[in-house]
């Protein structure tokens, strides 16, 4: 295997030498542009799916927690494990393997669902901190094409999605796997045995003190190695449009790794010709080197450049578990004209269940969402941030995992886009008077044009009456909805 790995370094670097991105720093990255159809289409599907979904318990990081004998870490988990399969040295998380079967997936459906959801890409995590590769890899054995489902999951997708118009991309979180399993050295468990090293990595003995940042064991030059052949064969394999990492690739000692992959993955994208991004959390990366995500949160104000949100239409896993929390159609359209309106996009995770089927909310939320689309897109696909985001009284608490403490928009709560043009304000509450008024639209104002030759809703034929004065523009709405749960106005300037 080490020859293996020495080899694909030697190739990386050649790729490298040879494209119009250095690995030597990131200035050069500067002429890194975002691809327009991201910018355009807004919206795409996250996929956590792979073995925590058979004990579908708590979340998808069961298999670290269920080795954390402290009850505060391990979420009860360790407990939960004991009673229900024994000892973790004679059932441990590989024990899992075969059990995850996938005997009812259909990738085809898959895409037929995103597809519906109005969507313009799909990305399955190809491997979660629990290593198991969801795809064919040479550099680990433990994957979905030779164990488990015995079929390349991720490679069927792939060609569905592709087949249906929509664009392909991956998640890696591997970065995190050097130290997933370390609680398992703690007390008997099999991932002290060295035949289960290939899965379990090295289980480093690290963790985080304030003030110090990690301490103990750090991964080492073989790892960093390891994970940048990973992460670029996974490139070559899929040719993805989009690659996002977790947050732990922000650490100081991925910085060399992470520039080295920026590069080949950037000249792997021009020598195929394809538009490509990488999404990356917190500081990982320049703001200019790829798209700033923020994980189950929001941004208060417009961000320049281009940004996403990443979130689960569950509160409570990005997997499937039983028990799941979700979130109500509503609250999901709402967040995602809010991100739209800052010039970001959303991409919402589904949890599939073990045997590769989609939950049955999970599908209700996603075509809820692609139905809304039909009658709002024009409003969303393709659109721009106008002068300011929007106005109300609802504020969104910034940063990541910021989510659930917010209420929900209401009537007063309107988000602003713009398109060829056309002024778009969408609003998120139907009021009772049965008139919305827009304050910053104000007659002179300076964020809305001087003259309004007509006001539309999408979804609804003709043109709706207003007025305007000093207290804003007041848009009387027609009797009948055309969706439910926000509706926007098409203001088309004279």
């Amino acid at each position: 295997m080490e020859q293996k790995i020495q080899q694909a370094l030697a190739q990386i670097q050649a790729c490298i030498d040879a494209g119009p991105y250095s690995d030597q720093n990131w200035d050069n990255f500067e002429q890194y542009r975002v691809p327009q159809w991201y910018r355009d289409g807004k919206l795409g599907i996250f996929i956590h799916w792979g073995v925590y979904a058979v004990p579908a318990h708590v979340n998808e990081w069961y298999p670290r927690q269920m080795y954390l004998r402290n009850q505060k870490e391990s979420g009860g988990c360790y407990e939960h494990h004991l009673k229900t399969y024994g000892p973790h040295d004679q059932f441990g998380y590989k024990d899992f393997i075969p059990l995850f079967k996938a005997e009812k997936y259909d990738a085809a459906e898959w895409a037929e669902l995103f597809k519906e959801s109005g969507a313009c890409f799909v990305m399955p995590v190809a491997e979660h901190h629990d290593g198991f590769a969801m795809y064919d890899t040479e550099f680990n054995p433990y994957n979905a094409a030779k164990m488990g489902p015995c079929r390349d999951t991720t490679r069927e997708l792939e060609i569905a999605v592709r087949e249906r118009g929509m664009h392909f991309a991956v998640s890696s979180h591997r970065e995190e796997h050097c130290w997933f399993f370390n609680g398992g050295m703690e007390f008997p468990s099999d991932v002290q045995n060295l035949e289960n090293r290939a899965f379990y990595g090295p289980a480093l003995k690290i963790k985080h003190e304030d003030g110090k940042g990690w301490v103990g064991e750090l991964p080492d030059q073989a790892w960093l190695d390891d994970w940048l052949v990973r992460t670029c064969e996974l490139v070559d394999k899929f040719k993805p449009e989009v690659v996002f990492f977790d947050w732990w690739i922000e650490e100081a000692f991925y910085a060399k790794a992470l520039l080295k992959f920026a590069a080949y993955y950037y000249n792997r994208c021009a020598e195929w010709g394809i538009e490509g991004g990488i999404n990356y959390k917190n500081e990982a990366m320049p703001p200019y080197a790829g798209i700033y995500d923020v994980e189950r949160g929001q941004l208060a104000e417009i961000r320049y450049p281009f940004w996403q949100t990443d979130t689960s239409l569950a509160y409570n896993s990005w997997c499937y578990v039983e028990g799941m929390e979700y979130r109500t159609a509503g609250a999901l359209i709402h967040d995602f004209i809010d991100i739209v309106s800052k010039n970001g996009a959303l991409l919402i995770n589904v949890g599939p269940r073990a045997d590769g089927t989609i939950p049955e909310e999970q599908q209700h939320l996603l075509r809820e969402l692609g139905a809304w689309l039909n009658v709002n897109g024009e409003a969303v696909y393709g659109s721009k941030p106008w002068k300011i985001y929007g106005e109300g009284p609802t504020k969104v608490e910034e940063g990541m995992f910021a989510e659930k403490h917010r209420q929900d928009f209401g009537a007063e709560d309107i988000r602003f886009t713009t398109n060829g043009g056309i002024l778009y304000a969408t609003f998120m509450g139907w009021p009772e008077s049965g008139v919305v008024t827009i304050k910053n639209f104000y007659q002179y104002r300076r964020f809305c044009p001087l003259e309004i030759k007509k006001i539309e809703m999408l979804g609804i034929s003709g043109e709706l009456e207003f007025s305007r004065d000093y207290d804003g523009l007041h848009v009387t709405l027609p009797e009948n909805r055309p969706c439910e749960h926000a509706w926007a106005l098409k203001l088309t300037p004279a």
